[in-house]
């Protein structure tokens, strides 16, 4: 799987957003932390939609952000509509995979791409946990 290869089918939960004027740099485009910050939202959301009261340091189940790969492949010039997909790609012991992708809105030009690994974590504890449930049964794996 190549991350410029993506197809909105391959994403399982999906988010709108329309981008800010403060999303642009000086050279007129949408400046690549902007996107960073697109997928951050949309993955809070996916947590709430999982059942999840979000990502929050007084949870029993939270997460930490272990890497990210990102491929940065279109621009965008505000204003502009974008479609942001997160899919739950492998789940590990106590790490797990989220795989994002920004789209323009009703269209299949793929933006930005990223690969996310996060950790189980209990900031309680400080300590990593066993990936929840609710993350487990909603991985779709990528067949080999």
């Amino acid at each position: 799987m190549k991350l410029q290869d993506l197809k909105k089918t391959d994403f399982d939960f999906w988010k709108k957003l329309d981008t800010r004027w403060s999303d642009m740099d000086s050279l007129g485009h949408i400046n690549h932390t902007a996107y960073l910050s697109y997928m951050e939202s949309a993955r809070v959301d996916v947590y709430v939609d999982l059942g999840f009261k979000g990502i929050r340091k007084d949870m029993n189940e939270s997460t930490i952000l272990g890497s990210m790969e990102v491929h940065y492949l279109s621009q965008c010039v505000h204003p502009v509509s974008l479609d942001v997909g997160h899919r739950i790609s492998r789940v590990g012991g106590k790490s797990f995979d989220f795989l994002a992708g920004i789209f323009l809105k009703d269209n299949e030009t793929l933006v930005c791409a990223a690969l996310f690994k996060l950790i189980a974590f209990n900031y309680k504890k400080n300590q990593s946990i066993f990936a929840p449930k609710k993350i487990r049964s909603n991985c779709r794996p990528f067949e080999s």
